[in-house]
This record gives C-alpha cells, sequence and structure tokens, in this order.
C-alpha cells in the first residue's frame, strides 16, 4: 500500500469512529461535525441493499480478514480491514486488538496509538487509555494528538489542573526537546490547547494571557488570535472581539474562514460551555479547547472528509 493511500485509509478509518462516538475528544477537528450527517443517510436502506445485507456483507469480510490473520497475524492490509470491518459494525471492543497490533507494527505512526487510546476511553478502560497516550507523549512529547486526547480524558475526569499541569511541563521542556529534534514540539499549538483548557474552567484572564504570548511568538498563526477571540466574546466583550475575528479571518486557510466568520456572528453567550468535541452550529459562540481547527502548521487532514461515495467504495474494498 503506498503512502497516499495508507493515509486516506486512515483518513476513513478516523471518519468512520466520529461517526459512533469514539471520538469524544477529536483527533482531527472539523472531522467528526463534517461527517456525523452521514450516520443517518448510511442508516437509510438504498433500493438494491437492505441494512441488514450490508452488515451481513461487512460480517463476511470481517471473518475474511480473521481468516488471513490466523495464517499471516502480522499481515497489515488483513489488520486494517478488520479494523474497519469492526468499527462499521461498531464493535469498539473488538476494535482494540488490531489496533494494538497495528500501533506495535508502526511505531512510527503515532496514529495508530491514538486511535488504541480512545478505543480504550469508549470501552471504559480510562486508565488503559491514559497510560497509552503517555506512551506515545514518552516517546514524542510533543505529539499534538496524544496532547489532545490525553487533556480531554483527564478533562473528562474532572481533572482540570492534570490537564493544565501537563500541558504547562510540555512547554517548559520544548526549548530542550526542539533543540534536540527541530520542530519535535510546536509551542504555539500547545499554549493554543492550554489557552482552551483555561478557558472551559472559565478562567478567561489565564486564557487570554496564554492566547497573547502565543500570538507575540507567531503572528501569523491565526489559532491563538480566534482562541482569544472567542474568549472576549465569551465575556461579553464584543467590541473588543471583532478585529480579532477579522484578523483570524485574514490568516486563516481558506477551509476555516467560514467557521470563524460564523463564531463571530453569533450572539455572546450569557456564559462559557464546557468543552466540545466539535464545533456547532450551537457551539460556535464559546471557546472549546478540543475542537478549533488546527493551523496548517499542526497536523490536519491533507485531503477532505471523504464522501457518500467514497465510504461505500471503501467498504467494497
Amino acid at each position: 500500500m503506498t503512502e497516499k493511500r495508507k493515509n486516506r485509509w486512515l483518513l476513513n478509518v478516523v471518519l468512520i469512529i466520529a461517526t459512533i462516538g469514539l471520538l469524544g475528544v477529536s483527533i482531527i477537528p472539523l472531522i467528526s461535525a463534517t461527517f456525523t450527517p452521514q450516520k443517518n443517510a448510511a442508516a437509510t436502506p438504498s433500493p438494491t441493499q437492505s441494512v441488514e445485507a450490508k452488515k451481513a456483507d461487512i460480517e463476511a469480510q470481517a471473518r475474511g480478514y480473521e481468516e488471513v490473520l490466523k495464517r499471516e497475524p502480522e499481515n497489515q492490509t488483513a489488520l486494517r480491514g478488520l479494523l474497519e470491518a469492526r468499527l462499521r459494525l461498531t464493535d469498539i471492543k473488538g476494535a482494540i486488538e488490531p489496533l494494538e497490533k497495528l500501533a506495535k507494527l508502526n511505531p512510527n505512526q503515532s496514529e495508530y496509538a491514538v486511535l488504541l487510546a480512545q478505543a480504550k476511553q469508549q470501552t471504559g478502560d480510562k486508565e488503559g487509555a491514559a497510560q497509552a497516550y503517555r506512551n506515545i507523549l514518552n516517546a514524542r512529547p510533543g505529539d499534538l494528538n496524544a496532547l489532545q486526547g490525553l487533556a480531554g480524558l483527564l478533562i473528562e475526569q474532572q481533572r482540570p489542573e492534570a490537564a493544565i499541569g501537563m500541558l504547562q511541563d510540555t512547554l517548559k521542556t520544548a526549548p530542550k526537546a526542539n533543540q534536540n529534534q527541530a520542530g519535535s514540539v510546536d509551542v504555539t499549538a500547545v499554549q493554543v490547547l492550554l489557552g482552551r483548557v483555561f478557558a472551559s474552567q472559565k478562567r478567561y484572564s489565564e486564557a487570554v494571557s496564554v492566547f497573547d504570548e502565543a500570538i507575540k511568538g507567531n503572528k501569523q498563526d491565526f489559532q491563538p488570535v480566534f482562541g482569544k477571540a472567542l474568549v472576549l466574546k465569551a465575556q461579553g466583550k464584543t467590541d473588543e472581539a471583532k478585529p480579532l475575528f477579522d484578523t483570524a479571518v485574514s490568516l486563516a486557510p481558506a477551509q476555516y474562514k467560514d467557521q470563524i466568520q460564523k463564531a463571530a456572528s453569533v450572539a455572546p453567550p450569557g456564559t462559557a460551555t464546557a468543552p466540545s468535541s466539535a464545533p456547532s452550529s450551537s457551539s460556535a459562540e464559546s471557546p472549546p479547547p478540543f475542537s478549533a481547527p488546527k493551523s496548517e502548521a499542526s497536523p490536519a487532514p491533507s485531503a477532505a472528509p471523504a464522501d457518500k461515495s467514497e465510504m461505500e467504495k471503501s467498504e467494497k474494498n
């Protein structure tokens, strides 16, 4: 499988996970919100194939992959196929085994390990999920997906101070990490994540301070500008927020401009809300810590989420 096809496959798997609620803390921002409507579409029987027939077909595919793996336990094509089939069957527990093997076979591809952590989190193994995230961060302290996932898990466990401390420690060690390996920690992205965590706890002055520091360090990144604008708006300071929204729009990649403009146009809320897994029309006005779009410097998919026809092709293959 070529690198391009592998990356596309991973994106499809993340999309599947998003539809069945695995991404409580989204790995790739906007994917959950973008793909959710397709869940209902997939539940509608087509003229030629009922839902039951589709399920039976996917179950047959899963059994086929299982047979291959009995003979070739490390066949990654079969492992990926089994993982995708089980996710389509919403068998999160069953997805853990192939994910564990794929993570072990691809130690330099952290997406598998992050998906494994989230699968464990979804099935109630919070300690196992936390350990999976920490294993990633021990090897790659600046892995944003793992930082975001672990921060989200800690918030879910009502441990915001632990999330804040983890991110602050990452920032403290970033200079040395980047000296050893240039670009290993995206300081601005970590600062933005920290600011969102502060905002989710209504610690607005600390959030603004972190966003200001991030803006000072990287004037071309729209994320801290957008984050600060959301915090000011949540406080009812719409006049101060407006020029920041305008600046964020001018700096942001084209695919995020509409979202920022929408957030700017929504009436300010009476109170700030808790973190949300993905932006939506009802939550765009508040500053969720784990859902704003990433900058071009941060990990993000290189292609738009697959449409329904693409997903159906993936099923057949």
